[in-house]
């Protein structure tokens, strides 16, 4: 676009060479700019070979939308060789120094075909594949057939026992309304990575379980909703067998019980 910008309600489209002016240096180098690492992080993000990005989503930083923002990063939409992804940008504040071990755990999930295939990484920036979709809370907004939400959870839980089986804990799964997304095509995705440990006892699918059918969380509801009302007693006395002995017999006495 040679600079040029494009907007729309819902979309802001601008040439990377853009990102050192306001309001855009806000967050490329959330949450304060300047101007060495402005043009820094611009000749990183050429390297990869992107030169636009797009902002949208429900997040709003400094009067301009993106799809995310943490602890560690925030999230928008990029263009690599004319393919949309999903750039991580790290926080100036972040906590570590760059976005490596994150990219090594999301590649690690990716060998079980769990999140969003990962494209590149450098010190501050995370390229993985973009998912078209929505939260989970969301999609089950409009989704109220009970063989395709049933198939969705089981596939959730499904991926959850694939990390735990690597040892690799998400971390977030207890309380995951942003880190379970569904696709156009009804496909369940696994995000955000950033606090995932190897060191940590995995409990991904006690987590998640907990978090779709025992909790008061809203999610909960909306899956009873469709479902009916899970014997809870029954989900927790099969997590702690399962928790105590991580098998694939028990990891589907947890799938009974959640789903029968």
């Amino acid at each position: 676009m040679s600079g040029k910008e494009e907007r729309s309600a819902k979309t802001i489209r601008v040439h990377i060479e853009k990102l050192s002016e306001e309001p855009y240096a806000a967050i490329l180098c959330y949450p304060r700019a300047s101007y060495l690492e402005l043009r820094s992080r611009i000749a990183e993000l050429r390297e990869h070979g992107v030169n636009e990005v797009e902002f949208a989503g429900s997040t709003v930083i400094s009067n301009v939308p993106v799809l995310g923002k943490g602890f560690v990063g925030v999230v928008i939409a990029a263009y690599l060789n004319g393919q949309k992804v999903a750039l991580k940008i790290r926080r100036v504040d972040a906590d570590r120094a760059s976005l490596q071990q994150e990219a090594e755990l999301l590649a690690k999930a990716n060998a079980v075909q769990v999140g969003p295939r990962l494209i590149g990484v450098s010190r501050n920036f995370l390229l993985m594949q973009y998912i078209e979709g929505k939260a989970l809370f969301e999609w089950l907004a409009t989704h109220r057939e009970k063989t395709l939400v049933s198939e969705v959870l089981t596939d959730i839980l499904e991926q959850c026992w694939r990390l735990d089986r690597i040892g690799l804990d998400h971390g977030e799964l207890s309380n995951a309304p942003k880190h379970l997304l569904i696709d156009t095509e009804a496909k369940p995705w696994i995000v955000d990575f950033e606090t995932a440990s190897l060191s940590r006892r995995p409990a991904n699918v006690t987590s998640v379980c907990q978090f779709l059918f025992t909790s008061h969380s809203a999610v909960a509801r909306a899956v009873a909703e469709v479902l009916g009302e899970r014997n809870r007693e029954a989900i927790i006395d099969a997590l702690r067998l399962y928790k105590n002995e991580r098998t694939r017999e028990n990891f589907s006495r947890v799938i009974q019980a959640c789903l029968a």
